[in-house]
């Protein structure tokens, strides 16, 4: 019986290992391989390996992407992209000129209080001997007032004293006000002129020594000019410094003004013709001409302002001839001025960085010196800090409150 199970066993297991054969050779015998694909005309002929030969190039002619039927319609459209738009420069608003004297007083008050302060702390002493009228006039002369305006207010004071005989502070300071008004003089006319009556535009030249803020004081100028309703042609006349035309050109752009300018180191007197000539074509108010800043004493150069002004006035005469003087300079000032007038007669003077001095005299001997009005005043380094004149705002802040 033992030996029939051991048959049995043995059996099975010759019968298991040759089935393990039998599926061993069945999994090593290859795959058939897959049926033939068709051809595919749409495809790109594929790109040549490396080495291999690459396929010689077809005649025909290849269509170009205008000739190729795209789908959902014809040939393509180029789209150009718009060019960049320059971005125009945004057009201020300038403050208007009516009361800027107003605003600017308490800067012209810090500079100028030493002047009334000095005064009227001599004129309240008890006794007003000879040595303290000799300060009062040396307080005068020390803040420009010049000579003869000096001794001319002094005598005033003197006799207005002696007749008042009691001095109370408000008195005093009432009485030197009159008598600085009446030095600074309320009679004289102020206004630029801008408008004459049978013609446009109005015509103004500016004019003065290098490095008084002339071409600034143009610009500035075109603003109180724009603030105040005038259209505005700039001619950029200063061709000897290369940055006067761009300065100028951009202080016009602030307000829309239009400036003309030549070449560099062109005839100043062709360019400042050319503006008055566009002002004309365009219609505007009011032609700005800076000139180049010439030393005084330089006579080719002041010869070839003469010039300019002679050029201009063939379209018409000049309305105002203004002189830009640093009031830092004191009585060189004056030299300054007076030579100017003989060459182009002026009609006003423009004092810039009147807030930068405690010599507001200035103003008097100025106008004592040529007869010409003060007419504008610069209070600062602000694009709105160039002021009309008011000769009452002006003695009210040297006086202080």
């Amino acid at each position: 019986m033992e030996t029939i199970i051991l048959a049995v066993v043995i059996a099975v297991v010759v019968l298991g290992a040759l089935g393990g054969l039998l599926i061993t050779s069945r999994l090593k015998k290859p795959l058939p391989p897959p049926p033939p694909s068709k051809p595919d005309l749409t495809a790109p002929p594929a790109e040549p390996h490396v080495g291999d030969e690459a396929e010689t190039p077809r005649d025909e002619q290849r269509r170009t992407i205008e000739e190729v039927d795209l789908p959902g319609g014809g040939a393509p459209t180029t789209v150009e992209e718009p060019p960049a738009a320059e971005k125009a420069p945004e057009i201020e608003i300038p403050e208007p000129s009516a009361g800027r004297l107003i605003r600017l007083r308490a800067r012209l008050s810090r500079s100028q209080n030493a002047l009334g302060k000095g005064l009227l702390t001599l004129l309240s002493r008890e006794h007003l001997d000879e040595d303290t009228w000799e300060e009062i006039e040396d307080t005068l002369l020390t803040a420009d007032v010049g000579v003869q305006p000096t001794q001319k207010l002094v005598e005033r004071l003197r006799e207005r004293v002696k007749v008042l005989g009691t001095r109370t502070p408000e008195e005093l300071r009432g009485l030197l006000r009159e008598e600085l008004l009446k030095l600074v003089g309320t009679d004289m006319d102020r206004e630029v002129k801008t408008e004459p009556e049978s013609r446009k535009p109005g015509i103004v030249m500016v004019v003065g020594v290098n490095g008084t803020g002339k071409t600034t004081t143009t610009g500035k100028l075109a603003r109180v000019l724009v603030a105040d309703g005038r259209t505005v042609v700039l001619g950029a006349a200063d061709t000897f410094r290369a940055a006067a035309a761009d300065q100028l050109q951009t202080w016009g752009e602030r307000v829309g003004a239009y400036t003309v300018r030549g070449p560099e180191a062109g005839d100043p007197a062709s360019v400042a013709f050319d503006a008055v000539k566009e002002g004309k074509d365009m219609g505007v108010d009011v032609v700005l001409i800076d000139t180049a800043g010439r030393l005084h004493t330089k006579t080719g150069l002041m010869d070839e302002l003469g010039k300019v002004k002679r050029v201009v006035e063939k379209h018409a005469p000049l309305d105002e001839v203004l002189l830009v003087l640093d009031a830092t300079t004191g009585q060189n000032g004056l030299v300054q001025a007076r030579v100017f007038s003989e060459v182009v007669d002026i009609t006003g003077i423009v004092l810039t960085k009147l807030d930068g001095t405690a010599k507001g005299g200035i103003v008097i001997a100025v106008q004592n010196e040529l007869g010409v009005p003060v007419k504008l005043i610069g209070l600062g380094e602000g694009p709105d800090d160039l002021a009309p004149f008011d000769p009452e705002a002006f003695v009210d802040a040297l006086l202080g409150d």
